[in-house]
């Protein structure tokens, strides 16, 4: 089964004169993620994809596990600082390998790593 890990590219960005400027904190968890991926064991089971906006700019940086047949979950509120990124990115793939292994993809709230137990925005049943 294939499974995506969504990651918002404009979370946590600055913005001058309707433009972005430097590097956003989403794009910077997507280059962390990428980096982990290549040396993760479920790294063929998960593909990370890049989306430009989620439309949950207050709860930046966000994220989403999604897969066909399965519960989505669009996650917020994770660390967008340079220094907690390498942590947040950890957390996120040690998250999305229990909902990897769930038929159903159904993650309970004590199986969440921090930050990923408090930053949940959505639970999108199945089509």
């Amino acid at each position: 089964m294939t499974h995506s890990l969504l990651v918002c590219t404009s979370c946590a960005s600055t913005w001058q004169n309707g433009k972005k400027v430097g590097v956003s904190g989403g794009e910077i968890l997507l280059r962390e993620l990428s980096q982990l991926h290549q040396d993760w064991d479920k790294r063929s089971q998960f593909e990370i994809r890049a989306v430009s906006c989620m439309s949950a700019c207050s709860h930046a940086c966000v994220v989403t596990f999604a897969s066909e047949g399965k519960y989505s979950y669009l996650f917020g509120d994770l660390p967008s600082d340079r220094e907690n990124m390498a942590n947040t990115a950890s957390a996120i793939l040690s998250c999305a390998e229990t909902y990897g292994d769930r038929p159903d993809g159904l993650l309970a709230w004590k199986e969440r790593p921090e930050p990923l137990k408090s930053g949940v925005i959505a639970r999108i049943p199945p089509l």
